[in-house]
């Protein structure tokens, strides 16, 4: 209780500045938990392993297995998106370029989810910082203009006041500023490895798919063959 009455005092005591620190700090908060549960607890680093589980599908040419699979999986893994985009592609005779467009479509969409956000924590670690600093300012301009008008008896107290102001809003956007640049430099870091295990992984598959796409041609001649059959019966 005594902790959180010096806290609340000093909050007191920080000036109208404190108000948008805490503003800051609440936004912050908020996206550090979002972005850790999104990126940490939702996504994993495997992408790059659960796409060499369709190498020997693709290499045999059985893209309906791989689309089949690939949708299974889709929906907690973004490479699997991207796998299901390119086979299609290479199912309906796409060439490379059509193959590799439907797949960059997929990973610039899913590399905007990694990233998403992540640039505002930085951006608030560096105005709660200013905004301590605009504080500190506008206390000590208050302080020195309350000194220069008061009686001498009353010079100390007022000079105490502005400074204690001060002091306590450049604390406060330190306090939001610091863990917010820790938790944008650790989000960035995670961020980089899931679009780089994303990337590596979707590459993987769309050389598999370039070399592998041309036996498919054959598939759709069985289809007619078939219909034929029945037409003749």
């Amino acid at each position: 209780m005594e902790m959180l009455g010096s806290v609340a005092k000093a909050f007191s005591e920080g000036g109208s500045w404190m108000y948008a620190i805490l503003g800051m700090q609440i936004f912050t908060i908020a996206i550090i938990i979002e972005r850790v549960v999104t990126l940490f607890l939702k996504r994993q680093a495997n992408q790059k392993d659960l796409a060499l589980s369709f190498e020997k599908d693709i290499r045999r040419g059985d893209i309906e297995a791989v689309i089949e699979n690939s949708q299974k999986l889709e929906a907690k893994n973004p490479v699997a998106r991207a796998i299901a985009a390119g086979a299609k592609a290479a199912f309906n005779l796409g060439g490379q370029n059509e193959i590799q467009g439907k797949m960059d479509e997929v990973l610039l969409e899913e590399n905007s989810v990694i990233e998403k956000r992540t640039g505002f924590l930085a951006m608030l670690g560096n105005v709660a910082t200013l905004t301590g600093l605009l504080g500190t300012i506008t206390g000590m301009i208050r302080s020195f203009a309350a000194v220069s008008m008061a009686n001498p008896s009353e010079k100390a107290t007022a000079l105490s006041a502005g400074i204690s102001e001060a002091m306590n809003c450049t604390a406060y956007g330190l306090i939001v500023a610091i863990p917010a640049l820790v938790a944008y430099a650790i989000i960035q870091n995670r961020a980089t490895i899931l679009e780089e295990d994303l990337n590596q992984g979707a590459l993987k598959v769309f050389n598999w798919l370039s070399y592998s796409y041309e036996s498919v041609p054959a598939r759709p001649a069985r289809k007619e063959t078939r219909g034929e059959a029945s037409l003749s019966n």
